[in-house]
């Protein structure tokens, strides 16, 4: 058998990819600790942060071999690659064939942190953070795991069945969106929500976030070609063109439907268009990330803006509207313009001769998107069962930092009248019964 042989080219551009990607997770925590009041703005921040520790260890020590191990059933990968065994500093045929076998199962470690922390959006503003860090552990192991083996992993059920997901559109934003808004909508909504005003504290602080999501999001995307090359060079050139017309689409919906753009929908619409473009970045013609990018921003708009409302669910930072809405697009937009002239290791879509791979790529989109309601629902009704996940009316009152962590965002709270608290406030003075007594000592909202 010839022996691989690593090309540094590729391995450079690789490890370049792989960093852009781990800075997306700090991004993200950004601009999620922009969107929430800010009393519970560290404690947003530390759910992305927490998500880098618990699954950099999960995915050395199982997650990775149970997502593109060798294949069981097409289900699953073994145990084989456990703990990193056999992942090592020569390329693998099978994923990697210029590039070292770890530097792969590390840039696909930033892949599946990134994706714990979307679904943090969710239900932030409410959960505990022990409770989160158990359920961000569990769906991990059962939901992300699997479907990456299944749409990625040699021999997975869904990539034999030929859906296409170049970087992420089925196996992280769907899945992220959609388990997140079950997940939230088990937990309940936030004390006061419809009644309370609960507008973002710091809309700098989401633009500097989206800002370096935009930058990591090359990585993301362009990463995931495994080469310097052509088609790389593709994927970046979609990614921006789909960011900034999924940016228009946003702020022109808003404009005529709202009266006027602003800054944080222009945010949120370029990472509607991101999201959008994720699943075909390497599939899809040029001209075409012009709608996917731009047909992203309005439909998640759209989502955001009067569909939650008129359902009335409580997703704290949209991560259904835009992550699970725009991801569910761009997987089918996939299907409409997927080209083999583009990416000869795809298929044709709809609108170049095959129809079929449509109705594939929505084949995909269904199983995914029910296997993650099904075990979240299962992971969230089993945590309640056992433990207390929701902080309750006083607590949410306080504000998760001081409840949670001891601390507070910014120094000025304390002036305002909010109290310092040395140790997280875990006592029985903050519960349900006591919201008024709780009022008086949080800041205003």
């Amino acid at each position: 058998m010839e022996r691989l042989v690593i090309d540094t080219g590729d391995t450079a551009f690789m490890l370049i990819s792989m960093v852009f990607v781990m800075i997306m997770t700090p991004a993200l925590a950004l601009f999620y600790g922009g969107m929430v009041r800010a009393k519970n703005v560290l404690n947003t921040i530390m759910q992305c942060l927490a998500a880098i520790g618990i699954i950099s260890v999960q995915w050395v020590l199982f997650g990775y071999s149970l997502s593109f191990g060798p294949d069981v059933n097409h289900i699953i990968g073994n145990f084989d690659w456990s703990l990193f065994t056999g992942v090592g500093m020569l390329p693998e045929e099978a994923y990697s064939a210029t590039i070292p076998h770890m530097l792969f199962a590390l840039f696909q470690m930033m892949f599946a942190i990134i994706t714990a922390g979307i679904i943090t959006g969710a239900f932030v503003e409410r959960m505990r953070f022990g409770a989160f860090l158990i359920f961000i552990a569990l769906w991990t192991t059962l939901v992300y795991d699997p479907v990456a083996h299944w749409v990625w992993g040699v021999d997975g059920w869904l990539r034999n069945e030929g859906v296409l997901d170049f970087a992420g559109g089925t196996v992280i934003h769907i899945l992220s969106g959609i388990s997140g808004l079950v997940a939230a909508m088990l937990i309940g909504k936030r004390a006061g929500y419809g009644r309370t005003a609960m507008i973002p504290h710091n809309i700098p602080m989401v633009v500097i976030g989206m800002a370096f999501l935009w930058l990591g999001w090359f990585g993301f995307n362009g990463g995931s070609a495994f080469a310097a090359n052509g088609l790389a060079a593709h994927a970046m050139v979609t990614t921006q063109v789909a960011a900034a017309t999924g940016m228009l689409g946003w702020m022109l919906s808003e404009s005529m439907l709202a009266g006027k753009a602003t800054t944080l929908g222009a945010a949120s619409g370029a990472i509607a268009g991101l999201v959008a473009i994720t699943p075909g970045a390497g599939f899809v013609p040029v001209w075409t990330a012009l709608p996917i990018g731009f047909i992203g921003g309005i439909i998640c708009y759209t989502s955001v803006a009067h569909i939650k409302t008129k359902l009335g669910y409580d997703d704290s930072l949209d991560a259904f509207g835009i992550h699970g809405v725009g991801g569910l697009w761009g997987a089918i937009a996939t299907g409409l313009f997927a080209s083999t002239a583009v990416n000869e290791a795809g298929a044709d879509g709809l609108f170049f001769g095959n129809p079929m791979q449509l109705w594939i790529q929505v084949e995909g989109i269904v199983y995914c998107a029910l296997y993650g309601i099904v075990v979240t629902a299962i992971i969230v009704l089993a945590m309640k069962a056992c433990m207390r996940v929701r902080a309750d009316e006083g607590e949410q009152i306080v504000g998760m930092d001081a409840l949670e962590h001891g601390e507070r965002g910014y120094a000025y709270m304390d002036s305002l009248g909010a109290l310092s608290f040395s140790k997280p406030i875990d006592a029985p003075q903050y519960t349900t019964a006591s919201a008024k007594d709780a009022k008086r000592l949080a800041m205003t909202e």
